[in-house]
């Protein structure tokens, strides 16, 4: 199955620098992966926000985007991600950022964006999150295991606040929500 089999016209503006692979969620309506290749900045972000606004207007506004092969992403690229956030949240929907390469993770949170999105570490994760019906009840947030933003040593929190990676040292924070930024 082709990319323009599921979001019609989606591979109309292809572009070398950001290869995009589609692949829809069984069992989550509206739901779509992305699996990201490459970077995403100033040039390209235009084609990018262009091509996952086709899939959002096929009614796609459950969407993960797999960044383990995303290698930079740049202040517009983060600006991409907060629009797809902008157009799916009042259709119901979410945005999911999956296996976000540390240096990426780190442009994230130096714009104050991370807190904004729901970072997972895995696909399955992830689709969990949206057949729960997309926000974590708060019973099972904790105790959580997730990898350090900076090394990616696998740590575990039992509640919200403040603490440092046994590896790097680095200080975190973890909300109640369960999300990890920098502290």
């Amino acid at each position: 199955m082709t990319n323009n089999d599921i979001v019609p016209g989606f591979d109309d503006e292809k572009d070398d620098s950001l290869k995009i692979k589609l692949q829809k969620i069984e069992g989550v309506e509206g739901g779509l992966v992305l699996f990201l290749t490459g970077y995403i900045d100033t040039y390209n972000s235009n084609s990018f926000q262009k091509r996952v606004n086709r899939a959002i207007e096929g009614n796609f506004t459950r969407l993960i985007f797999h960044c383990a092969g995303l290698n930079y992403v740049s202040s517009t690229g983060i600006g991409s991600f907060t629009a797809f956030l902008k157009a799916v949240r009042p259709r119901s929907g979410d945005v999911v950022l999956l296996e976000i390469q540390p240096k990426v993770y780190e442009v994230f949170q130096l714009l104050g964006f991370s807190q904004f999105f729901n970072i997972k570490d895995s696909l399955d994760e992830a689709v969990e999150f949206f057949s729960k019906g997309g926000t974590p009840q708060r019973s099972d947030v904790f105790p959580k295991i997730f990898k350090c933003p900076i090394c990616g040593k696998k740590l575990k929190a039992t509640k919200a606040g403040r603490f440092r990676c046994s590896e790097c040292k680095t200080i975190l924070a973890i909300d109640t929500a369960g999300q990890v930024f920098l502290g």
